[in-house]
């Protein structure tokens, strides 16, 4: 069921939500070969570029620039859908320029939370079609669960302060990242006495003022490609959970997981709606 309530008719069946299940899906979306524009093509762009390749689907566009919009804007119009990751910025304009042409968008860029009711309510409208999501790797979407039963579990052990950490590349644009932060929502969504998060590179941070605060600490390095951890920390003890992305093509190819799930819907959906589909 997506977030206008509407759910998907499809004959699959399956106990295991997370294992089963998403094999049988990735299988059966994969028959259909698509043609896709990039919109951005850096490093995760080229990879996407070269899984899509070698899943038989087609390049019509590659957009880096608003030059490549001008000379590419039929190849986007004539592509069954477009994938985006590009920066914060050039993300929203890609997303509306899609809307206009009716071309289905897969959006991994993050940092655009400000514009989101605005997106939100002109897809709704104008009945597009938009797959959003802080992260594309089903690991992590796996991590997500486990962060927020553990949050449930630990809700009544109020002797553990709990924090979060997040590390990723130098190119790395937005603080703290999309992924951190859905982790902290959906921890204070099931965590009681913390009601915000509030992140150390933000200017004026005063940790000791946000006592409910669920603390993120950004750190960017070269060649990391995202690790978020966890922490639960008692005089006595600290629990830690975490996950560590080993390369981009995780992302990537849950990203063309989505494209495949996406064509032939519309209105807006999320890792969870491709997850839990027909559950």
């Amino acid at each position: 069921m997506n977030i206008w309530g509407r759910r998907q008719a499809s004959p699959l069946r399956t106990k295991n939500k997370y294992n089963h299940h998403v094999r049988a899906t990735l299988a059966v979306a994969q028959i259909k070969k698509m043609k896709i524009a990039l919109l951005g093509y850096g490093k995760m762009g080229q990879t996407i570029e070269k899984i899509a390749l070698q899943n038989g689907h087609e390049i019509v566009a590659k957009i880096d620039n608003e030059n490549d919009w001008e000379r590419l804007k039929n190849e986007v119009e004539q592509a069954d859908i477009a994938i985006e990751f590009s920066t914060p910025k050039t993300a929203v304009k890609n997303i509306f320029r899609c809307f206009d042409l009716n071309v289905p968008i897969v959006v991994g860029t993050t940092g655009w939370n400000e514009q989101k009711d605005e997106i939100f309510a002109h897809c709704k409208q104008h009945q597009k079609t938009l797959f959003y999501a802080s992260n594309f790797s089903i690991g992590v979407n796996l991590f997500f669960e486990l962060n927020k039963q553990l949050a449930h579990m630990m809700k009544s052990y109020s002797d553990y302060k709990v924090s979060m950490e997040e590390v990723h590349h130098l190119q790395k644009l937005d603080k703290p990242s999309g992924t951190a932060i859905s982790l902290a929502e959906d921890l204070i969504a099931n965590y009681p006495s913390k009601t915000s998060w509030i992140c150390n590179d933000k200017v004026g941070t005063d940790y000791k003022s946000a006592p409910a605060g669920v603390k993120i600490t950004s750190i960017r390095e070269e060649n990391v490609f995202g690790i978020h951890k966890i922490f639960y920390e008692s005089n006595e003890d600290m629990i830690e959970i975490k996950h560590e992305a080993k390369s981009r093509e995780g992302f990537a190819k849950g990203a063309i997981f989505a494209a495949e799930w996406l064509v032939g819907k519309t209105g807006i959906y999320t890792m969870t709606d491709f997850l839990n589909t027909n559950m």
